[in-house]
């Protein structure tokens, strides 16, 4: 019997969130209508674009573009910051509406996810009927959109739900694939990045259609293993199963700063530091998220790049603990070399969970219930209300909530 298997994909996820709670609470102009953009400080207009309104593609603004070309382009754009918390509570809203429909739900990322509808058709319809209820209880219980691919496998399920947005269901089966996958740009596959595309357009492999009728022993020449994978996406050929295992809806989570003057002193070094950790810990635990890995990373007035992770014993969540292992792995790699640019990550999330508290660490639940009142009290009154002594009068501004260069949830792999 063969499989049949959804892809759901929110539209312009970060920013129809952000809307949705905005008109919860009031406001009443909805950002999706006019153009709008989720990224960075609005205030520095520093950062990226992380999600924006379809008004302000119109404008030609991209995903991933800097403020300050998104700026340029349209003056007259309304930027929000990310507030990850209310896309956590969002993104698990959405899972646990379609959960009703299967038990096999698998997290591809905090907007998106597949779902194994084989055993259920007879339950709730054709795979057509039930995608269109499942799409309408999403828009009028949840208030936003999702694009809903359908096939009989993964990566053509995801290919459907890309081929119009928004608001949309497609199918993409089997015998479909010439006629819908193989038109696209070859860049429209799943899988196949900037680099990857710039190797195939110089050999001429310009649609998807190409790479499918170009010869498997070539592409692995220029592509190694890559180039199999590829060429079987091509053809909508994919094994891979819906893993229905709790995972994380967030990889990991990080923020990055580049600096007005080059930084020589380490009190400097540790305060801007000190303000990344607590925007990386305020965001850590709105997702009601802990984290076993610490990173830190360095880029030098010369542009050098330098970097260094370590995995701890136990999950931490507070912003002491995760500054003063910051700043060890800092001690450990600094040499003295100017520094332009830092960063401060944290990964191996796991979900809020019961714990013992280790001997050492007595204080850890005062501390963490401080850390709480901090982030509520900046969640209501703004990131302003509440700041750190040693950061007041000091060059160094609080980040709790800006994005830095590397800010991004984690995607996991179809196989």
């Amino acid at each position: 019997m063969s499989r049949i298997i959804f892809h759901i994909d929110v539209n312009s996820a970060f920013l129809s969130w952000d809307a949705v709670d905005r008109l919860q609470h009031g406001e009443t102009i909805d950002l999706r209508n006019i153009p709008s953009i989720v990224g960075g400080d609005p205030k520095k207009r520093s950062g990226i674009v992380l999600a924006k309104s379809i008004p302000a593609k119109k404008f030609g603004i991209k995903t991933a573009q800097t403020l300050v070309d998104a700026f340029k382009l349209c003056p007259q754009l309304v930027c929000v910051s990310p507030r990850y918390n209310v896309y956590t509570k969002a993104s698990k809203a959405m899972m646990a509406l379609l959960r009703e429909y299967s038990p096999d739900v698998e997290i591809f990322s905090i907007d998106e996810c597949f779902l194994d509808y084989t055993t259920v058709e007879k339950l709730f319809g054709s795979p057509l009927e039930a995608a269109y209820v499942m799409q309408k209880r999403i828009e009028d219980e949840l208030g936003f959109t999702v694009n809903i691919g359908i096939s009989t496998n993964k990566i053509l399920a995801k290919m459907a739900s890309d081929l119009e947005k928004p608001n949309k269901v497609h199918t993409l089966y089997p015998h479909e694939v010439q006629e819908k996958l193989w038109p696209l740009h070859v860049s429209d596959l799943f899988m196949v990045g900037r680099s990857t595309e710039a190797k195939l357009i110089k050999y001429g492999i310009d649609t998807v259609g190409d790479l499918a009728q170009t010869d498997l022993n070539f592409l692995k020449y220029i592509l190694k293993s890559h180039g199999e994978l590829i060429y079987n996406f091509a053809w909508g050929r994919d094994v891979s199963i819906v893993n229905d295992e709790k995972y994380s809806l967030v990889k990991s989570i990080g923020n990055s700063t580049t600096i007005p003057y080059d930084i020589t002193e380490r009190e400097d070094a540790a305060r801007y530091i000190l303000s990344l950790c607590e925007s990386v810990g305020m965001r850590l635990r709105a997702a009601e998220m802990r984290a076993y890995v610490i990173a830190i990373h360095i880029k030098t007035n010369g542009f050098d790049t330098i970097q260094k992770q370590h995995k701890m014993l136990y999950t931490i969540s507070s912003t002491n603990d995760i500054y003063e292992e910051a700043m060890r792995l800092f001690d450990v790699l600094w040499n003295q070399v100017p520094i332009r640019h830092l960063g401060v990550r944290v990964s191996q999330l796991q979900e809020e969970l019961p714990r013992q508290l280790y001997l050492l660490k007595q204080e850890d639940e005062k501390i963490e219930t401080l850390d709480q009142t901090i982030d509520d009290l900046r969640e209501r009154f703004g990131k302003e209300i509440i700041s750190r002594a040693s950061l007041i009068q000091t060059k160094v501004k609080s980040m709790s909530g800006g994005v830095g260069d590397d800010d991004y949830p984690g995607m996991r792999s179809l196989i």
